[in-house]
Order: structure tokens, then C-alpha cells, then sequence
């Protein structure tokens, strides 16, 4: 392939030249109050978001509560980063010899195994604490760290990291920062992998080959998951996926992180990948002969998620009776005829009760005051039958 047919880029161009594609991206987002917001923080918080919204929907599936649960994932969430910037940074000393280098994570910067070690080692233990069983919480992680990966990759994307060897497929991509990358660590790169890099020819996009295969993991474990033979399988699967998409992808890369000639993301992903997938075929050979009972099945599992959802109901009971106090009687009516507009039969039954409860204390309220009227009457009659009496004798 000719030089020529791609040249130099500016900083923030990102194009795929056999394509004929070519955009100007600033790795800057936004800005608030002069604090500059990268695409990185942005894509990975996106990935989080998402993460969270599906687990939080698929909890209950599992058997789990999602009130209980948001503890542990939060827990997670900061073990996560934690976890994959000191990763990432204890694989390059030299880059990080100050406390202000390692906290500055906007610019990139987070080992994903880093971050999945993280988010076990903080998540984990908070699950303990409110009681969750870990095995399908831990399946559970698996589809949100699949989603996560999934759009954190394209924050690699904007900041132009995590490329491979040149190649002349139709998808090569090329930039800016990722030509500077190769001409200041080309010699380095050589020195590694053995591979010459040149600056003017297309690489490897290596984060969307990860980021779609982890959206592929995704799509096979969401529809796989109401089939499965025991919990904590999910997770175990992820493992035996990622890492084998992992193994081959970072020999692809360029910027691997090493531990002497090893790469050690890929030496890790090939490790925990037959690890899970020996602990799949013992688990199921266990399974044929005393078959697991998911805990969602569980009568445990039941109990938890009917107590939780009378707590959940008992406080928007609460909430509306509160709700109702604080109306005048007009804006009670009115409610009571919106709510019977609405169907809703639960507000308009309250509501009578609250005006049948009313109405039998004004009555015995009028009762007793026809009572003590009476009793005042008589005694009146009684004094003016007593002074006749007094006068007659006079």
C-alpha cells in the first residue's frame, strides 16, 4: 500500500481511508464551568448507565431484590475504577511516579481486568452484606460488565488507543494520535512484538472488534439465560467468551500491557477462560446426577422478593394517605373524581372509608351533644319544679 494514499493526519482526525471516511473529533465532549468532560468518561458512564438500567429490570428474574442489589452494584461501580486504574498503572511505573498522574484517568488510562478484579473485590462483599446470593448476582454482573465493555470500548475510539498492527482490510483505521503513537513507540513496538509499524498505513481498530464481541456475548447470554442449568453459569460463560476474544485480539495490539515478553491482559484471558470452562463441564457433569434448583425457584427467593414488594407498597400507601391529609375537602373531591376517571378503584374506596370514618364521628359527635342538651334540659325542669313547690308552701 502507498504512503500517498493516506498522509498526515491532524490530531483530531479519525479516518478509515479505504472507506473513504474521514471526521474531525475532538476527544473533548463538553465543558462545564472550564472543566473539559472527555468522550472517554462519557462512553464509559453511558456503558454504566445502561449496565444498570438492564440489571436492574432482569433482578427480580434472578430472584433477586433490586432495592438490595443497588448497594452492591454501586460498591462495585467504585471498585471498578479503582481497580482498573491501579491495574493499568502498575503495569507502567514509570508513566505514574506522582498521585496527581494516577488520578487523572479522563484522558484514558483503565485495565478492564483491572476493573473486573475491582469490581469483585468491592462488590462482592457488599452483596454478603445485604444478603444476596452471589452466584446469580454474580451472573447478573456478567450481561452489565458485557454491556459496559460494549460501549466503553468507543471511549478508546475518540481518544484513538487500543489499535493494532497496520493491515490493508477494509475497516483499517488511522488518525492523528494514533500516526504520533507509532512514530515516537515505533522502535519500542519492533522491539516487543517484532512487528514494524508504519505511521501512514491503516491498523487495526482492535476496540471495536472487542466492543462487538462483547455485543455479540451479550445478544447469546440475554437469550440464553432462561435455559440455564445453574446459578453462576451466566458468569462463567462471560469468562470462557471475553477471554477467548481477548486472547486473540490483544495479539493484535500495540500497546499491550507486559510483564517481561509476556502480554499480560492475553496471558490473563487465556488462564481464566479454561479455568471457567473446566468449572462449566464439572458443574454440569454434577448437574446429571443431583440436578441444582435455581434460586429464583426457591421458596427463600420468594419470600425476600414478597416482602419487599408489600414494603414497597405499604410506603406508597403511606405516601398517598400523607398525600391526602395535607388536601382540603375540595381537592379531595376532585381527586376522588379524577382517581374514578382513572380506574383507580384502591384511591376512591380509601377515600369513602376516610368520609364513611368522618361522618360516624360528626354523628356520634351531634349524639352526644343531643345527650348533654337533654340532660341540661331536665335539669332545668327539675329546678323550676322544685322553686313551684318551694312557693306553694310559702
Amino acid at each position: 500500500m502507498e504512503t500517498e494514499l493516506i498522509g498526515r493526519y491532524s490530531n483530531d482526525v479519525i479516518a478509515f481511508p479505504y472507506l473513504g471516511i474521514k471526521l474531525s473529533i475532538d476527544n473533548e465532549a463538553f465543558s462545564i464551568f472550564g472543566f473539559s468532560i472527555k468522550w472517554y468518561g462519557v462512553m464509559i458512564a453511558a456503558g454504566v448507565l445502561l449496565a444498570m438500567i438492564y440489571c436492574f429490570k432482569r433482578a427480580k428474574r434472578m430472584g433477586i431484590d433490586e432495592n438490595r442489589l443497588i448497594d452492591a452494584v454501586i460498591a462495585g461501580f467504585i471498585g471498578a475504577i479503582i481497580g482498573a486504574r491501579l491495574y493499568y498503572c502498575a503495569m507502567n511505573p514509570s508513566q505514574y511516579k506522582d498521585i496527581i498522574s494516577i488520578l487523572s484517568i479522563r484522558d484514558g488510562g483503565l485495565a478492564i481486568y483491572g476493573g473486573i478484579i475491582g469490581a469483585l473485590l468491592f462488590g462482592l462483599p457488599m452483596a454478603k452484606i445485604r444478603k444476596l446470593k452471589i452466584a446469580p448476582v454474580l451472573d447478573l454482573t456478567a450481561m452489565g460488565l458485557l454491556i459496559g465493555q460494549c460501549l466503553g470500548r468507543w471511549g478508546n475510539f475518540f481518544n484513538q488507543e487500543c489499535f493494532g498492527t497496520n493491515t490493508t482490510l477494509p475497516w483499517g483505521m488511522s488518525g492523528g494520535r494514533i500516526q504520533n503513537y507509532i512514530l515516537a513507540y515505533g522502535d519500542s513496538i519492533a522491539a516487543k512484538t517484532g512487528v514494524e509499524m508504519n505511521a501512514y498505513l491503516p491498523v487495526h481498530p482492535c476496540f471495536l472488534y472487542e466492543s462487538l464481541w462483547c455485543l455479540a456475548g451479550f445478544l447469546i447470554l440475554h437469550f440464553y439465560m432462561k435455559h440455564r442449568k445453574f446459578d453462576g453459569e451466566m458468569f462463567l460463560m462471560y469468562v470462557v467468551w471475553y477471554g477467548m476474544g481477548r486472547f486473540f485480539i490483544e495479539g493484535l495490539r500495540t500497546d499491550s500491557l507486559y510483564i517481561g515478553s509476556i502480554r499480560v491482559s492475553q496471558a490473563l484471558a487465556l488462564v481464566s477462560a479454561v479455568i471457567a470452562l473446566v468449572l462449566i463441564i464439572v458443574m454440569r457433569i454434577r448437574g446429571k446426577k443431583n440436578p441444582p434448583v435455581l434460586y429464583c425457584d426457591t421458596e427463600e427467593s420468594k419470600a425476600l422478593l414478597a416482602s419487599a414488594q408489600q414494603e414497597e407498597s405499604d410506603y406508597i400507601e403511606k405516601k398517598k394517605n400523607k398525600k391526602r391529609k395535607e388536601l382540603t375537602d375540595e381537592q379531595k373531591i376532585l381527586a376522588d373524581e379524577d382517581a374514578e376517571e382513572n380506574g383507580d378503584t384502591e384511591i376512591t374506596e380509601s377515600t369513602k372509608a376516610e368520609a364513611a370514618v368522618d361522618e360516624s364521628t360528626e354523628n356520634d359527635r351531634d349524639k352526644t351533644a343531643e345527650s348533654k342538651e337533654t340532660q341540661d334540659t331536665d335539669g332545668e325542669s327539675a329546678d323550676e319544679d322544685k322553686t313551684a313547690e318551694n312557693n306553694e308552701e310559702e
